[in-house]
């Protein structure tokens, strides 16, 4: 890929390639835009089938949390981390410290948090080298895990998605499709389970699913099949791109709405979902329950603040969807105009100079 010619096309600030041989660490961080204020993103760790990939994985998720903090109504910019490795048997100490240095150096400008392959204890030890840091664990004083946050979000938008698509928010008796119970997809289950839904779900990993059957009598399908059930609702709770030109094909569902992040592979598959009636509540406002957590901890951390933020996801994607009906445009514009309408008034507004 050409670098300089995708920085330039969505108007990123700052790629940085950090590497450490005494830990192995290999990592990207991407910031894309701080007009908000410092960019706030996560560290995902994942065994990356080529350098491009991962670099790529970086800049799109960088933005991506751009306009996730933007619709959050965060003063936040957009940042992110990946990580080059397999988080279940690469990670160490030394290499979350040495990350840490790295996200030190930056002065603030980006602040990490736990995403995709990393947990509380990698961010401890991130935080044994940088303050730039949250979704540390409580015996630092921070909110600790953000995904049963992400995943309270996540069902809350989804209960918005289904008062459109049914003039109900009520998901009992709903059958949802849930592709990944990682830490997100886990809880999300839980809430879904304990309204009276009924789940159908996959993972690459078999005890996460023998977990979630043995808890909720979850019905069990294989990881290319969930794209063709008989469902409801689908919560893609994993990796992005898998709203694509080979799965809209097989959707039977009237609502997608789940935690993975950059879920349509290319926009036109957002305006596809739009032509077939398919109401998609956008990744990045749906899932913003994580974020909106640790953002809190910025301000001192109080878990009563944080949790009413959180359910406020209901009202963006309600906002989103009436954005999207008033304007007849699909979604992913809609939630792309909310909060890029933001980021321009917020910027004139800090455009005046402040000795």
């Amino acid at each position: 890929m050409k670098i300089f010619e995708y920085l330039q096309k969505y108007d990123y600030e700052q790629l940085v390639i950090c590497q450490d041989q005494t830990s192995g660490l290999k990592a990207i961080i991407c910031i894309h835009d701080t007009t908000l204020g410092p960019a706030l993103g996560g560290t995902r760790m994942w065994n990356y089938d080529c350098e491009e990939d991962a670099i790529l994985d970086a800049l799109r998720l960088a933005r991506g949390m751009t306009y996730k903090n933007a619709a959050a109504g965060l003063n936040l910019g957009g940042g992110k981390t990946v990580i080059i490795g397999d988080s279940r048997t690469q990670k160490n100490e030394e290499l979350f410290r040495a990350f840490g240095r790295y996200v030190q150096s930056l002065s603030g400008r980006y602040i990490t948090a736990e995403d995709v392959g990393t947990t509380v204890r990698d961010m401890d030890w991130v935080h044994l080298e940088t303050k730039f840091v949250t979704g540390v664990s409580s015996s630092c004083g921070a909110s600790g895990d953000p995904s049963p946050m992400t995943a309270r979000g996540v069902w809350r938008g989804m209960k918005a998605a289904a008062k459109e698509a049914y003039g109900s928010d009520s998901l009992n008796g709903k059958t949802i499709a849930i592709q990944g119970l990682g830490h997100v997809g886990y809880y999300l289950a839980k809430h879904l389970h304990e309204e009276g839904a009924k789940l159908i779900v996959t993972d690459i990993h078999d005890d996460v699913i023998k977990r979630v059957v043995d808890e909720m009598g979850a019905r069990v399908v294989g990881c290319d099949e969930i794209f063709g059930v008989e469902a409801d609702i689908f919560a893609p709770c994993a990796m992005g791109a898998v709203i694509n030109d080979e799965t809209i094909p097989q959707f039977k569902f009237r609502i997608i709405a789940g935690a993975a992040n950059n879920i349509l592979n290319e926009d036109r598959h957002g305006d596809k979902l739009h032509e077939l009636g398919i109401i998609y509540a956008p990744d990045y406002v749906i899932n913003a329950g994580g974020v909106i957590n640790v953002a809190d901890e910025l301000e001192g951390y109080n878990y009563e603040r944080a949790l009413a933020k959180v359910e406020m996801v209901y009202d963006n994607v309600a906002k989103v969807i009436e954005i999207a009906k008033r304007d007849q445009i699909p979604t992913y514009k809609a939630a792309d105009r909310m909060a890029e309408e933001r980021i321009e008034k917020i910027g004139r507004v800090r455009s005046n100079y402040l000795r």
